[in-house]
């Protein structure tokens, strides 16, 4: 009989320095390597049986079938090939028939974490703005307390940018703050329009180092609430708002610049002719967007995977283009493109910052959002680092401007010294 071990050592390889061990008492692996996956039940096993490849390993250690001793980041790099780009399909059915039918034929619940694609489906066709809010909701309005541990005192949930290799993350984000602003031109007196705002760190930033009068615009409950107090206890609700609403029902336009940082990614592809049209129209003749996103590295790659572990357990419906792909759609939409710069190593920086933060919050993590929860974020952010290092995934900042109607795009024959 072929044990839980051998089917492990078939998959995985001999080489890769992980130990491995089972509820049916088989190991495999050096005994003193300084990973381990332990296969904690039957369970874990139909959910692999079930879902071969990254998801199944998803919702077994979810759902706390299946445990990581040692580091997540590392284990994940180890098994790269499998955890970024899943099992090829000979694969995939070798392991089926290695495990027999009774794992495929054990009903197992799917860990209550995960998004359902027939509830999503209830809500609308992909982006309608309910299905949007529902989207948006499940993924920030977590916890700010647990946001606050991982993320740090600047409660930025975007790429970071280092000015130095050993800059902190609060320094990283500042700086990513005021590139967002320096490209932007952005001086005493203007209006910024910040699109899927997150907690208000651009909006704040704007206002406090640059006199800007800045409205941010989120999806998420919680996310403007922490950010319009925080607006206050700053001192700066003279100039910074941020509200809980969509960003295509904000009626002001005339702005002078709109930054659009992590927000394109939720928008979807059908949907980013008219998101960038909108853009455009909310911006006086001269004004610049800049438009901060994750993007694939080509446009050979699937757009969505939906039956992967980020779009089931992180960000539904989610949808990543190639910045060629955004470009296009800029550029057809009215806006000429000024600069543009690729930041995939800073986001694998940041992340490791983020994963750092959770391993020292652990416990108060667990406690505050339950194991399952800070089990998804563990793994996800190891599993990113990974992404933007081995080049699955990149950072893109595309700096546009809607012209004026004698072509003048008000911009400088040079980008200013500061610019990285």
């Amino acid at each position: 009989m072929t044990t839980l071990a051998q089917i492990f050592e078939k998959i995985i390889g001999d080489d890769v320095g992980v130990a491995f061990s089972a509820y049916d008492g088989s190991k495999a692996g050096p005994s003193d390597a300084d990973l381990r996956i332990e296969v904690r039940s039957p369970i874990a096993v139909a959910y692999l049986a079930q879902s071969p490849g990254e998801l199944g390993l998803a919702r077994a250690y979810v759902s706390g079938h299946l445990d990581v001793h040692g580091d997540m980041y590392t284990l994940l790099s180890r098994m790269w090939s499998l955890t970024l780009n899943d099992l090829p399909l000979n694969a995939k059915i070798d392991a089926m028939r290695s495990l027999g039918l009774k794992p495929l034929l054990m009903r197992v619940p799917l860990p209550p974490q995960e998004v359902r694609r027939s509830a999503m489906a209830r809500l609308g066709s992909r982006h309608a703005k309910r299905r949007d809010a529902e989207a948006i909701s499940h993924h920030y309005d977590v916890s700010n307390r647990f946001y606050e541990w991982v993320l740090g005192p600047s409660m930025a949930y975007t790429c970071a940018t280092f000015p130095k290799e050993d800059s902190s993350l609060e320094e990283a984000q500042f700086t990513k703050h005021d590139l967002v602003a320096k490209k932007l031109g952005l001086k005493p007196g203007m209006r910024l329009l910040d699109v899927g705002c997150g907690w208000g760190g651009m909006v704040m930033h704007a206002a406090k180092e640059y006199g800007v009068k800045a409205l941010g615009v989120t999806l998420s409950k919680q996310q403007a609430e922490w950010a319009q107090r925080a607006i206050e206890e700053r001192g700066l609700g003279d100039l910074a708002e941020v509200r809980h609403m969509d960003y295509r029902d904000v009626a002001e336009s005339g702005f002078d610049a709109i930054s659009s940082i992590g927000l394109t990614e939720h928008i979807g592809k059908d949907n980013l002719p008219s998101y960038f049209r909108s853009l455009h129209d909310k911006l006086k003749p001269g004004g610049r967007l800049l438009n901060h996103c994750i993007t694939r590295p080509t446009g050979k790659e699937k757009t969505i995977n939906q039956g992967g572990f980020i779009n089931r357990y992180i960000f539904p419906d989610g949808e990543l283009e190639s910045v060629g792909y955004l470009i296009r759609q800029m550029e057809d939409n009215g806006f000429e493109i000024r600069h543009e710069e690729n930041l995939r190593e800073h986001y694998a920086k940041t992340l490791r910052f983020w994963c750092a933060n959770l391993d020292e919050h652990w416990d108060e993590a667990v406690q505050e959002v339950g194991r399952a929860i800070a089990r998804i974020w563990r793994l996800y952010m190891a599993g990113c680092v990974v992404g933007f290092e081995r080049n699955k995934v990149q950072l893109h900042q595309v700096l546009a401007v809607r012209l004026e109607e004698d072509g003048n795009a008000r911009m400088p024959l040079r980008p200013s010294v500061d610019w990285p």
